[in-house]
């Protein structure tokens, strides 16, 4: 089935449920642009479908309709266009297989599937044969199941947890206290932001970068002027350091490219004669638009700051060394990161 008639019919099923009084075939073909063979093909194509579709003339014009009970078959105050985007959208919970979530929304897919039927259930089938949904890269969370379910109830219940936590820096773990005020999922990694009492301020954790947990008796109060979104405005992703204007170049060929997408809040363009962008972002930290840099290779050049622009030579260098001398890595004996740490966690 083409993507342009599935795209058209699910339009059809939108405005037939929005329609209180029913709506004519010559307006469907209005509002979608096609002829009216084509406007009864398609509500032919629904009725097969499964969907409750009748008509019946009104003023001397032939008008469509739901039945009457089709509502009442469905949990409010959901429609069916609804519950079939509901569950397309099952592929991209996948990453939390294995956690309390996961199988909450598996309970609640199961429900939305009893609520079609097989003939909706088919027609379902062949819109996901040409459209999905997914996220790529992710983590597999499933033997952090236990972590995640501690700290989400440390979280509501306003407990400080104590974690073995290893930065992506560090070679080591440290112990930390920590405020849990806020868990979030972000491009695939959960995330746990809140007042770390070692560096006593607000920090980002990467949970499965805590190798221990323990949930303590500790209590604390969310700051009435943590703003959550506040705190993320500045990171171009997740990280939060000093604030930096940003200037970069783009070339012609992925001005369309790059100029298509919000990268960050801050983003402002700027379009050449020749075809080119120069894009600018305010953002707290280089580490992460470094990388995002380096991912354009020649398609992009940093204007400013010439901390970044040299940051980024570096690295080049060294990877051009690394491709024309043979590998610069050497193997080493792994390092125990967790010697001599002995918190336990809550069962």
């Amino acid at each position: 089935m083409r993507g342009d008639q599935l795209s058209r019919q699910w339009r059809v099923l939108r405005q037939l449920e929005v329609s209180k009084k029913g709506i004519t075939a010559n307006k469907i073909a209005e509002l979608s642009g096609t002829s009216l063979r084509t406007a009864y093909r398609d509500l032919d194509d629904l009725q097969l479908a499964g969907f409750p579709l009748y008509s019946e003339t009104r003023d001397g014009c032939q008008c469509w309709k739901f039945v009457d009970t089709y509502k009442s078959n469905l949990p409010f105050p959901f429609t069916y266009t609804e519950l079939m985007s509901l569950h397309m959208s099952r592929d991209l919970f996948k990453i939390f297989k294995g956690t309390v979530f996961f199988e909450s929304l598996e309970s609640f897919f199961e429900k939305v599937i009893a609520n079609l039927s097989p003939e909706t259930i088919s027609y379902l089938k062949k819109i996901q044969s040409t459209f999905h949904m997914g996220i790529r890269p992710y983590k597999d969370y499933q033997r952090y199941r236990e972590m995640i379910a501690q700290v989400n109830q440390a979280a509501m219940d306003n407990c400080c947890i104590e974690i073995a936590y290893q930065s992506l820096k560090e070679s080591a773990a440290t112990i930390r206290k920590v405020e849990p005020y806020k868990i979030w999922f972000y491009e695939g990694t959960i995330y746990i932001i809140g007042r770390c009492h070692l560096r006593n301020e607000i920090r980002t954790f990467v949970l499965d970068r805590i190798h221990v947990l323990k949930v303590t008796d500790e209590k604390f109060k969310t700051p009435k002027d943590f703003d959550f979104q506040k705190y993320l405005r500045h990171g171009f992703k997740v990280m939060h350091d000093e604030l930096y204007t940003v200037r970069i170049m783009i070339s012609p060929s992925w001005a369309r490219y790059v100029g298509e997408k919000i990268w960050h809040e801050s983003q402002m363009i700027q379009k050449h004669l020749d075809g080119a962008i120069e894009i600018m972002f305010r953002v707290a930290g280089l580490d992460e638009i470094k990388q995002w840099v380096l991912g354009l290779g020649p398609e992009a050049y940093v204007v400013e700051p010439e901390e970044l622009r040299w940051s980024i030579q570096t690295d080049l260098k060294r990877s051009l060394d690394q491709y024309t001398q043979g590998m610069l890595f050497q193997e080493k004996e792994p390092v125990d990161s967790l010697a001599g740490v002995t918190m336990e966690r809550n069962k």
